[in-house]
Order: structure tokens, then sequence, then C-alpha cells
């Protein structure tokens, strides 16, 4: 992460609409659970990860202990990335720029197929600062970059957005490289941007797990993620401004990305929340000579690779769901505390021919205090329920979400209803609206 402070007050933006936690119904409801139309994300392997971070470690040592700007153990990590990515099919561009009387570089790959004109690409700073070998500050992202790559090569994946995956130079000199690969793209270039993922520092020690709250869909995405592993996140502050997203966001192009904390001092709450060691900071030996292989957590590094893949994944790959005919109910519901009974909005659907699509869409819109005591299913006509979201240890508050669910079983004409029940106390909220379209 750049020195460079550029600091945003903390605002937390309002939700959009996002993608479909990955949660499955109870064995109590005897009805398929909802699912999104991506293909399911990869468990990266953490050895993966950590045997790359081995490498740079070993490239930093045998080139001055560093691996920063303008030195050859920065030139040895480029070349170690691209001959992965080279022989995984990728077609790979070295882009050179000058920063401090050095050459910088910058490295760009590309995965084929997807939409050309909707790009979505995931990014790390590759260079570390002079004093020493960078493995959390920033080998963690630019690992977890490169072995997300690599599953998309072993997967074969066929997305629907163009995917490319970029590690820049001279991040740690004020953004130096990504600054010129954006100011370098022409504007119908950039046009084409999706949006961009950011990983700078994913392994800290002593980690908080904070999320970019940029854009809303890129920001939802990751806090599905955490959410169906049960993680709390917070909103990414400290990084404002100092790592390669910047360079992105002020071209105007949607940004995102994860992050475990640097300087920093973690709370006693935080503690409480995610574990480690209060009044001491996320990272110890961010911008020192100890930043080497023994400052990462595995878990977190493990998590975040993880949940860089579900990213790319789901924001890459998902299949559109085709336009269809829409039924809306805005008609504001009461949900009541935990432990009341569950509620429902109801929608009659008529005229349409047949069953509904295997892509049945329900865009849901709750206002609440705390969405993690919420759990929401869809009713079929039947009675036949598909699990939305289960509850979890998620503290936001609004459900602001669009899921996809197979209901072709279910013949589409008659009564739907959105189900929503609190299961545990202290908040509350309404059902503000709810559409589904076949």
């Amino acid at each position: 992460m750049s020195l460079s402070v550029s600091r945003r007050l903390a605002a937390v933006t309002a939700f959009a609409v996002a993608g479909l936690f990955a949660s499955t119904a109870p064995a109590a409801l005897a009805a398929p659970s909802a699912v999104t139309a991506a293909p399911t994300p990869p468990d990266i392997p953490l050895a993966n990860v950590k045997a790359h971070l081995s490498q740079l470690s070993t490239i930093a040592a045998n080139n001055g202990g560093n691996r920063a700007h303008g030195r050859p153990g920065y030139k040895a990590s480029i070349d170690y990335v691209k001959a992965k990515l080279d022989a995984a099919g990728f077609t790979t561009t070295l882009q050179t720029f000058t920063s401090s009387g050095a050459t910088g570089y910058n490295l760009i790959a590309d995965w084929p197929g997807g939409d050309p004109n909707s790009v979505l690409m995931s990014g790390a700073h590759l260079d570390s600062v002079t004093s020493g070998a960078g493995i959390n500050d920033n080998g963690s992202g630019s690992a977890a970059v490169l072995e997300t790559a690599l599953a998309v090569s072993r997967a074969g994946l066929q997305p629907t957005k163009h995917l490319r995956f970029g590690w820049w130079g001279a991040e740690e000199l004020g953004l130096i490289g990504s600054k010129y690969y954006v100011n370098n793209l022409p504007a119908a270039e950039r046009s084409k941007f999706a949006g961009y993922l950011n990983f700078d520092m994913i392994g800290s020690p002593n980690p908080g797990y904070f999320v970019y709250d940029d854009d809303p869909t890129i920001e939802q995405t990751f806090k599905n993620y955490y959410a169906g592993l049960g993680v709390a996140t917070e909103i990414e502050t400290e990084g404002d401004g100092r790592s390669d997203h910047a360079s992105f966001k002020n071209v105007g192009i949607p940004v995102g990305g994860l992050f475990t904390g640097a300087s920093r001092t973690k709370t006693a709450a935080q503690a409480q929340k995610w574990g480690g060691t209060s009044g001491q900071a996320f990272d110890r030996c961010y911008h020192s000579s100890c930043d080497s292989l023994t400052n990462i957590n595995d878990t977190a590094l493990d998590r975040n690779a993880d949940a860089v893949a579900y990213a790319v994944w789901n924001l890459g790959a998902s299949t559109p769901v085709p336009p269809g005919q829409s039924f809306e109910n805005t008609a504001d519901v009461n949900i009541p505390d935990s432990p009341a009974a569950a509620v429902t909005s109801p929608i009659t659907v008529s005229g349409v021919a047949g069953n509904a699509p295997a892509t049945t869409k329900v865009d849901v819109n709750i206002v609440h205090t705390y969405r993690g005591d919420l759990v929401i299913d869809l009713l079929a006509p039947d009675g036949t329920a598909y699990r939305l979201k289960n509850s979890a240890s998620d503290s936001a508050d609004n459900v602001i979400a669009s899921y996809t669910v197979n209901a072709s079983s279910e013949v589409a004409n008659g009564v739907w209803k959105l189900q929503v029940k609190d299961v545990a106390a202290q908040d509350v909220g309404y059902i503000n609206s709810w559409k589904i379209t076949f």
C-alpha cells in the first residue's frame, strides 16, 4: 500500500442490487434452494497461494532483500507471474513506464472470451518498499489474484464478461503504475469496464475484514461472501485513496476490494469480533523488514483468496437473466421482532404460460436495522419454499438484493409470496417492496 494518504469520511453508501447468498435451504424445507446463475466459484487452495509467496520471498532474498520499483527483485517478480500466466493460456502484455529515473512494469493478462465491451478486471500491486520483501504488502494480494487467474484457466471458465488481471508497478511511490495504465487507456476502452477489483494487503497477521464501500454491487458481492461464512465485515477507510483502485475510481470506473488492515490499531471490539490482539496494529511489520513469510495470517489469506474467486465468478461469469414479465408488490409489510411469526407479502401472477423458468428472478427491498436476523423465502403457489437468504452475522442494515431461483417445476400463474422471519430480538423493519420476473 502506498504511503500517500487521502482519506474519505466514513460514509456508508446505500446498497444496490447484488448477487445471491449461496446458502442452502434447511432440511425442513422440502424444496430446492435458490441458486445463482453463475458457475460455482472454486475453493482457492491456500497452499498454492503460499507457494507463490514463497517464490516472491526467495526472489527478494536473491535480489537485495526487496522487490521494489527499479530494483532487480521487482522485474524478477514480474517475470515469475508472467511465466505462470503464459503457461496457463492467458494473453499477457508487459507495459513499461518510467518513474524516479527507473523503468517500471505493469503486467496485464487477458483471459480469452467474454464480452469485450464489458471488462471485469482484478488487480494488485506487485512492488514492495525497499526495506523488505513485502510479503503481506503486497505479495498477499498479488498471489491471490494470480492463483484466481490460474483457477480460471483450470476451470476452463467461459465468462460472460471479459476477464482481465493486472499487477502494478511503483504503487509504493504513489500509484504510478496503475495511473499510467489508466491514463493511457482511450476513453472508449475505459467505458468498457464493468468494474475493477483491488486486493492490497489481504493477509495481515492481526487481521480485520474490511470491504471497500465504493461500487454498491461489488461491495455487496463481497459482503454476501462473508455473510455466508458468518464473518462480520466493516467498511474500509484506512486505505482510501492509497491503493490502485483510486486510479480507476478517478476516471469513473466502478471499484471495490478487500483489505485486512495496515498500521492502524485493532480495537477491543474488533478483537472480540475477529480474534487477534486489541491495542496492536493489524500489521506491525507494515513497510518494514519483518514483512516476511512469517507476517501472514493463514486464515485471513485463505478467506480472502476464496473471496477473490467468489467475486470473479459471480460478477464475471454469471448468466444474465433474460427479461420477462414482471409482477411487483410495493405495499409495506411490517416485520415483527423475534419471536413473532414470519410475515408474507403476496403477488398474484396471471397471464404467464406454462411453468416458471429456471431463471426466475426475485428482487427484494427490505428496510431493517440488522439484516443478519432475517431469513427470507420465496413461496410458490403450491406452498413450496425456496430459500433466498439464511440468517448470518452480517452487521449491516437493509436487504436490497436480486436472487435467481430455479422454479421450473412450478406453474407460473397463482399467488407467490415473499416470506420473511426475524429470528433474533432487538431489531425491526419492513418489507418495502419485492418483484418477481419470469
